[in-house]
């Protein structure tokens, strides 16, 4: 089992970033696929980012691409999203997740998940 805690949420102003973190503990090599979703109220979960452990590849939804960048520090099992340029449509709770499989960003297709974290951007 992989347990994964994300922390970093909070408000910010139209324009500005945060900075999400999701560490994963547990069994630590049972995941291929790292990422980020989102839900805002009302809506369905969505897809944000993703990165795999072994190549460090990275995918985005459109609608983030270039202005969020993801990455992850092995040495600390640590997942970052770096969110710039952030917008109130951005407003929503963020989830990390995990798979054991190299995944995209369906999120039926993921294992393991974070209790979520709040992120909130003023107009």
């Amino acid at each position: 089992q992989v347990q994964l805690v994300e922390s970093g949420g909070g408000l910010a102003q139209a324009g500005g970033s945060l900075r999400l973190s999701c560490a994963a503990s547990g069994r630590t090599d049972g995941y291929d696929t790292i990422g980020w979703f989102r839900q805002a109220p009302g809506k369905e979960r969505e897809f944000v980012a993703r990165i795999r452990r072994s190549s460090s590849t990275t995918y985005y939804a459109d609608s983030v691409k270039g202005r969020f960048t993801i990455s992850r520090d092995e040495t600390k099992n640590t997942m970052y999203l770096q969110m710039n340029s952030l917008k109130p449509d951005d407003t929503a709770v963020y989830y990390c997740a995990a798979s054991s499989r190299v995944v995209f960003g369906a999120k039926s297709d993921y294992n393991y998940w974070g209790q979520g974290t709040q992120v909130t951007v003023s107009s």
